[in-house]
């Protein structure tokens, strides 16, 4: 297929993980990439990778600024931006009555600040050219909490929130806004939590499909809100997470 030929598209979180599936399966799809993430040296990868389709910008999805010369970037190279998939996150594990305040905050700002600033600039150069649809990658966790997450469950949410208020205010330029939220992916972020095999099976086990998702199918699920196969979906979200909502979260004491 090819839905988004002449499309441009802003990711974050673009250097590993769902991002950098995301991202190349919109260049397969006939579309160009901006790539934003901290990590340049997955971003170098990334372009390589993907090619003329392509250009990175390294920068902190906190800063308004860098997000700023993100979209900038993209429409002067591209001419446009179309879609924003806003995959960027990070979360600092700890107990509400021991977590450092500072990480309970750096949580928070990767998570939701990232996402707002990211769709506040993204929006305003999609208002210029007609509109266009932005992806929100929440959790599962934003209906499910864990022990030791909570701020990170509690940002989720609140993406999945803004999601919905940012689709009743973009609506009118042209631009549909909606959040796909993921189950357990097998991803970097994962990796030391499936490492420990004990909490590995309690996961699989609460999983009616037994096993985590790969990021193609976070990404598929992505790519479909994105695409003119959606154009009357807004303001919703995608559960993706075999079935696991429908049971109960694993303790993660042990890891605290």
């Amino acid at each position: 297929m090819q839905r988004f030929a002449n499309k441009v598209a802003l990711v974050t979180g673009a250097a590993s993980g769902i991002g950098a599936v995301v991202a190349e399966s919109f260049v397969a799809e006939g579309g160009s990439v901006v790539l934003f993430d901290l990590d340049a040296a997955g971003l170098d990868a990334m372009r390589d990778k993907l090619g003329p389709a392509s250009i990175s910008v390294v920068g902190d999805v906190t800063s308004d600024d860098e997000v700023a010369d993100a979209v900038h970037t993209a429409v002067k190279t591209f001419g446009a931006v179309h879609t924003a998939f806003n995959v960027a996150g990070a979360v600092r594990l700890g107990k509400i009555v021991d977590i450092d305040p500072a990480d309970w905050q750096f949580t928070v700002d990767v998570v939701l600040k990232g996402t707002f600033l990211t769709t506040r600039h993204a929006a305003r150069a999609m208002e210029q050219t007609g509109g266009g649809s932005i992806v929100n990658v929440s959790s599962l966790n934003a209906h499910v909490p864990l022990i030791g997450g909570s701020a990170y469950a509690a940002a989720k949410a609140a993406v999945e929130s803004f999601t919905k208020g940012s689709a009743l205010e973009l609506a009118s330029a042209g631009i549909r806004v909606n959040a796909v939220l993921p189950g357990l992916v097998a991803t970097p972020m994962t990796e030391d939590i499936l490492a420990v095999e004990a909490v590995a099976q309690d996961y699989y086990r609460r999983i009616p499909v037994r096993r985590a998702a790969e990021p193609s199918e976070i990404a598929d699920s992505c790519l479909y809100l994105a695409s003119d196969q959606a154009s009357y979906v807004n303001g919703t979200s995608l559960v993706v997470d075999g079935g696991w909502e429908i049971t109960n979260y694993p303790d993660l004491s042990a890891l605290l």
